[in-house]
């Protein structure tokens, strides 16, 4: 698996291999040439190292879904990754309350922690960093969320918004409605 990844892509079971083509052709089609993609060794998820700033490529490419949702077969959730740690709670929330430094002093956030072959506590993560944070804490409608996603021995954290985030299923959904 890429260890310094800065993507992460789900897919459907056993559809890794047809969504790493996928992902090969959008990231062309986005101005990405030189893209590194790993399996995880999970089912349905794969990391991804794009050229590109990661926010910039998942902006790139909701544009493209906007504009054609069925195009995209196989390309489910792609999340944009600023930084990769080690998979311990003092690395992991040293990097997070960092990136809490960026929040404005009127917004709120969010931590969302998903833990995958890893014997980590969301709860103890979450406690590590969110006392140390200021700010108020919305969870249906934050403005900013802290994002923790645990792989294994690697952590991938950034501060999005939650537009930051692609589903092409809600894409999807929109436009059929």
């Amino acid at each position: 698996m890429l260890r310094d990844f800065n993507l992460i892509v789900s897919t459907y079971r056993n559809r890794e291999n047809d969504c790493i083509s996928e992902l090969w052709f959008f990231s062309r089609e986005v101005g990405d040439t030189r893209i590194k993609i790993s399996k995880t060794g999970l089912p349905g998820l794969l990391v991804a190292k794009t050229s590109l700033n990661p926010l910039t490529f998942v902006e790139r490419l909701r544009a493209i879904a906007e504009k054609s949702p069925w195009d995209f077969r196989y390309i489910l959730k792609v999340l944009p990754i600023e930084a990769v740690v080690p998979s311990t709670i003092e690395e992991i929330s040293k990097v997070a309350l960092k990136f809490s430094r960026r929040l404005p002093d009127q917004a709120t956030y969010k931590i969302e922690v998903k833990i995958r072959l890893a014997n980590l506590s969301k709860r103890d993560i979450i406690e590590s960093i969110a006392p140390k944070i200021p700010n108020k804490v919305n969870l249906t409608n934050p403005d900013k969320i802290i994002l923790i996603e645990v792989i294994g021995e690697s952590t991938g954290i950034s501060l999005l918004e939650p537009k930051d985030i692609l589903s092409i299923q809600k894409i999807k959904m929109r436009s059929s409605s």
